[in-house]
């Protein structure tokens, strides 16, 4: 491992390829070191030849100039590791390039390994991501005006008065899934690596859901087990005791994953306490304080999961401190609701915020646009329709 990370054959090819996704990977030497770990030089020369959306085992010959079963090989070993998806429909196997986020980076902590140098990759990927005093992953990350995740809220705190949309329901996108897998989550479990544990005390193992498509990939190459609905939906429940704030796609129509995040270890969480408050995209609805009955103890504060509460001083000849909610922070989740001894909070709904995209394609499609990155994504496309067409691939 790390055998090329000084030759620029493999790498640099490969970080190109990686960054025409939504969400990139800025170069850096930490970067390389991950990669070099993560992928052969092999790996790394297959992963840059990928085009931008799933492709067929001929397809890939027919971009890397390799023989079908030496590269049916290769890919393989790619899924087995977490850095491609291989699905198979229609009589046909299809494989897609994991991004780095979400995708590789994740998955590479979703089970136990004994073949990566763990502790290091851990050290590695923390410096990356939050080690760069110019921010550029947070940046690449969290500043889309789209964001590529949202917020769930808890449905017994929503108003009376307000329905929940479907995709805005936790129960109700696993209900809606069709197949669901329970996994590891990969920031408590790198964080473990680094001898740090969770102060919610959530747990590492059994917490963090995948639905449909991407939770039989996962299950079939050993980074979750499938759980029936009702095991996943007590899932919930047990995130729900534990004041987790749910992450979800920023998607309507299916998401494929449902994460149950804290402030102490979750990297989406930690982009908002990071000065992002918009890189997670908010519920319909946000938290309200009633300052008649607020104790300003501070419970809340230490229950919400992105720093959204400050306790504020007050002249009522009540009392002299109660707690103000940060509007741009509040992700409207309701993960803070229940620790109030004074039952003074609530969630509101908030008009106009924005409806998700339909699909993960849309939502992929509107990030690039965003970032002037669509062009190679349509004209990927395009050449991908023609060579089907004349029946090249």
């Amino acid at each position: 491992m790390g055998h090329h990370l000084e030759g620029k054959s493999s790498i640099v090819p490969l970080i190109d390829r990686l960054n025409k996704y939504p969400i990139g990977l800025p170069d850096s030497d930490k970067l390389r070191q991950i990669l070099a770990i993560l992928f052969s030089e092999e790996e790394a020369f297959v992963a840059s030849r990928f085009p931008l959306t799933e492709a067929t085992l001929p397809e890939l010959v027919r971009a890397t100039g390799w023989e079908s079963t030496k590269l049916k090989a290769i890919l393989e070993q790619m899924a087995e590791k977490g850095l491609v998806m291989d699905t198979t429909y229609g009589g046909k196997d299809f494989y897609l390039l994991m991004p780095g986020l979400i995708g590789f980076f994740e998955l590479t902590f979703m089970k136990q390994r004994n073949d990566l140098p763990v502790v290091e990759l851990a050290q590695l990927m923390t410096e990356y991501l939050y080690g760069d005093p110019e921010q550029k992953m947070g940046r690449e990350f969290f500043t889309s005006k789209t964001p590529l995740t949202r917020s769930l809220p808890y449905e017994e705190h929503v108003p009376v008065s307000s329905q929940v949309a479907t995709y805005e329901s936790a129960r109700e996108i696993v209900k809606n899934a069709g197949y669901g897998a329970i996994g590891m989550c990969y920031c408590r479990h790198k964080k473990e690596h680094l001898n740090e544990s969770c102060k919610k005390k959530a747990p590492t193992k059994e917490i963090c859901i995948s639905l449909g498509t991407a939770a039989k990939f996962m299950v079939r190459r050993g980074f979750a087990e499938h759980r029936s609905t009702e095991q996943l939906l007590a899932i919930l429940s047990q995130a729900r005791d534990l004041r987790l704030t749910h992450i979800t796609d920023n998607i309507r129509h299916k998401p494929s994953f449902i994460c149950n995040c804290c402030s102490c270890c979750c990297e989406l969480l930690g982009g908002v306490l990071m000065g992002y408050p918009m890189g997670v995209a908010k519920t319909n609805y946000t938290l309200q304080v009633d300052s008649e009955t607020c104790l300003g103890c501070g419970l809340c504060q230490k229950a919400c999961n992105v720093a959204a509460l400050e306790t504020v001083g007050v002249d009522n000849g009540k009392n002299k401190k109660r707690m103000q909610v940060i509007g741009d922070n509040c992700l409207g989740c309701g993960a803070c609701i229940s620790a109030c001894p004074s039952n003074s909070l609530s969630l509101v709904h908030i008009p106009g915020r924005p409806v998700p995209p339909e699909k993960k394609k849309d939502l992929m499609k509107q990030i690039l646009k965003e970032k002037k990155r669509l062009t190679p994504y349509i004209v990927s496309g395009i050449k991908k329709k023609i060579r089907r067409t004349l029946g090249m691939g």
